[in-house]
């Protein structure tokens, strides 16, 4: 029996990549082909940081989370471990100190601490959070890589409907059946730049708009990103642009010299506590809501989808029959 799934962002990709290890024969459909642009998670800052997470997630999210790295690597991805380092600016220490106390997997560095992990930011912060037990990725990549591993298998992604939908991975597109699905809008740069090298992704703490930047590789850094309650998935704003760029140069003045390489804009899909669900509505099952934790929570929910599908093991995040409001 074949278990058609549509969708091939990164929770499509996922399940199919879990069920066909299992032994399960799947089909892949998604009306834009393989990722690219049109996917929210091409998107995505690939930031497997599922303590630092926990500043504002509720529990299931830092345990689940834990499983992603681990995943990522059996299946292809070239994850990158070496945790994530908090920073903020000297007038903000307040915030250092609060996101301390709201997550765990820290140990606390002084100036000499932050220069010896990375030290293009010497002098720059004389306090900061590292979580040595986190990653990072390049999502593109592990997009192509579960596509790849895929293709092995014989399953292509076929940019026709199937004519049953076991598996509905859509993300906000699903909102045509999921009425209490909300998007929130996401806005990201991608710099180039010859004068930073990073190791791992940094976070800088602010009030108003906390900036992660992860390193690409050969000077390419990915910024992000704002959280904007909207499903508009089209434009950037030009406060959100400067908010971006300025609080880059804020964590190295090099950032204001340089090139933009991309813009990306898209909307993420979120159910109103932030908490994935994975929901039977008739013969379709539903896996959706991962909100800004994509590539860090599509692990578990395909291993618990695949379990309810092989061991008829209900997920603990399984929403049956729910009733729309």
């Amino acid at each position: 029996m074949t278990r058609h799934i549509l969708g091939a962002g990164v929770m499509g990709l996922a399940l199919a990549s879990e069920l066909a290890g299992r032994g399960v024969a799947v089909s892949l459909h998604d009306r834009g082909g393989a990722p690219g642009p049109h996917a929210c998670s091409w998107w995505a800052g690939g930031m497997l940081a599922p303590f630092c997470e926990g500043e504002t997630a509720e529990e299931p999210v830092v345990r689940l989370g834990q499983e992603a790295a681990g995943w990522w690597r059996a299946h292809g991805a070239e994850v990158t471990a070496g945790g994530t380092l908090v920073v903020a600016l000297g007038r903000d220490a307040g915030e250092l100190a609060r996101f301390a106390r709201r997550t765990a997997g820290h140990v606390s560095l002084d100036g000499a601490g932050v220069t010896a992990l990375e030290p293009d930011l010497a002098g720059r912060f004389a306090r900061a959070l590292h979580f040595p037990d986190e990653a990072h990725l390049a999502p593109r990549q592990a997009l192509a890589a579960l596509a790849a591993g895929l293709a092995a298998r014989g399953v292509g992604i076929e940019m026709t409907a199937p004519e049953v939908v076991d598996f509905d991975c859509r993300g906000l597109a699903a909102r045509d059946a999921l009425a209490d699905l909300r998007g929130v809008k996401g806005e990201m740069l991608v710099l180039r730049t010859p004068d930073v090298t990073l190791s791992r992704p940094v976070r800088l703490l602010h009030p108003r708009i906390p900036l992660y930047v992860v390193p690409r590789g050969d000077g390419v850094f990915m910024l992000g990103a704002t959280m904007i309650e909207s499903g508009e998935r089209g434009r950037i704003t030009a406060r959100s642009l400067l908010e971006m760029l300025t609080a880059a140069w804020a964590l190295h003045p090099a950032f204001g010299e340089a090139e933009v390489l991309e813009i990306g804009v898209d909307a993420r899909p979120a159910f109103r506590d932030n908490l994935p669900r994975i929901r039977r509505r008739g013969g379709t099952i539903y896996l959706n809501g991962l909100f800004r934790h994509g590539f860090l929570l599509a692990p578990a929910m395909a291993r618990m989808a695949a379990d309810l599908v092989t061991e008829g093991r209900k997920p603990e995040v399984m929403d049956e029959d729910r009733a729309e409001r």
